[in-house]
């Protein structure tokens, strides 16, 4: 059940970025982050009212809210931190790079988990596990080339170092996540861990962009806005409730979610006309090949 719930987060995962780089083009990256927290909040406003005030309609099922202890907020709190971070350096390298490499470079951050992993709770790979690793990598230094032909050099594009800081704290993010599953109720961590965001973001945008907004990029409301933050919500609670599960492994959830570049890579080549979709093409077989082994591995 795990790694079908995985590998259905990786899809609307996959959904998640297309929209993102649309409602990122040509835009405030702000606003466009802010609203992204306010829309996942309202989407789990009914669940969490519901768990409150009429906890009978939904006990039992996978969407009830529980009620957490303060000290659980304050580790949520972090959580919502760490997410921020990740997202706004992620935001930010989206909107200056092309989505046909974004998703290669966020490649890395499955092994960046899956050493946190075996460090911090013993996780063990099988062998297949281990071949699935060893060619996602080798797909990502492979991109990394393709990068080149591009004019995007991976060590002194400072879009491609933002990019890098998302990758890991959003690795720190995934190990932190299995921590949180194992301690915590699953929907109040994701319900309370967006709602914060909200309350973090306000003071950022109104202090970084609204007194600059007819100067800097200006704000354009697009409704690939709303199914940013319609995909993402459906992504983490598939990933949230995969983590949940005792047999699940961070590690693979995390590197099976990254097969969400298949879906970006083909709005690249459809939607974007990015440049040397038969190079890239080629690498990408090579990571549905390392996804493959992956699954083969956790069977």
């Amino acid at each position: 059940m795990w790694l079908l719930c995985a590998f259905a987060s990786a899809l609307f995962l996959g959904l998640y970025e297309v929209n993102k780089k649309m409602g990122l083009d040509n835009n405030a990256v702000l606003p466009v982050l802010f609203l992204n927290t306010v829309f996942c909040s309202l989407f789990f406003l009914p669940v969490l009212l519901l768990s409150r005030y009429e906890p009978d309609l939904l006990k039992g099922s996978l969407f009830y809210v529980a009620p957490v202890s303060t000290e659980t907020h304050l580790y949520i709190l972090l959580k919502s931190v760490i997410v921020l971070i990740s997202w706004g350096t992620a935001y930010v390298a989206i909107k200056h790079l092309p989505i046909t490499l974004v998703g290669p470079i966020k490649s890395m951050q499955p092994a960046t988990v899956l050493l946190g992993a075996m460090l911090v709770y013993g996780e063990q790979l099988n062998l297949w596990q281990w071949l699935g690793v060893s060619v996602a990598l080798v797909c990502f230094f492979l991109y990394s080339m393709a990068g080149k032909k591009e004019g995007v050099s991976f060590w002194s594009n400072k879009w491609v170092w933002f990019l890098f800081v998302a990758v890991l704290t959003g690795a720190v993010s995934g190990l932190y996540d299995k921590f949180l599953m194992r301690h915590f109720d699953r929907m109040a961590v994701q319900v309370w861990y967006t709602i914060y965001q909200i309350g973090m973001m306000l003071p950022v945008l109104l202090i970084f962009w609204f007194p600059k907004r007819h100067l800097s990029a200006k704000f354009e409301f697009r409704w690939s806005i709303v199914a940013i933050s319609f995909f993402l919500c459906l992504s983490d609670f598939l990933y949230f409730y995969a983590l949940s599960l005792p047999e699940s492994l961070v590690s693979v959830v995390s590197i099976i979610r990254r097969s969400d570049i298949m879906i970006s890579f083909t709005a690249g080549a459809l939607f974007f006309h990015e440049k040397n979709i038969r190079t890239k093409g080629f690498i990408l077989i090579g990571v549905l090949i390392g996804m493959f082994l992956l699954y083969l591995g956790s069977l």
